[in-house]
């Protein structure tokens, strides 16, 4: 019985070496696990986060500060 990684094994041998070095390289990556640099994963990671926070803000957790105290002091820290 000839299964379906058979047929995939036979068809990849059959192409150019170039294209069977292209189609290695993309299987490769597709078993690496996402990078921190590809943006869907930075976007659903900072999803993740922002929803964190907000429930945190609107269970009482944490309160905000006003924007002219934080960017008073992250001025004073940059000026150091």
């Amino acid at each position: 019985m000839v299964t379906r990684s058979d047929e995939l094994r036979r068809d990849a041998l059959a192409l150019t070496e170039a294209e069977r070095a292209h189609l290695v390289a993309e299987l490769l990556v597709s078993l690496e696990p996402p990078s921190d640099d590809d943006p869907s994963v930075t976007q659903s990671l900072w999803g993740t986060e922002i929803e964190r926070r907000a429930r945190r803000v609107l269970m009482g957790g944490t309160q905000g500060e006003d924007w002219a105290v934080v960017r008073q002091r992250l001025a004073h820290a940059l000026d150091k």
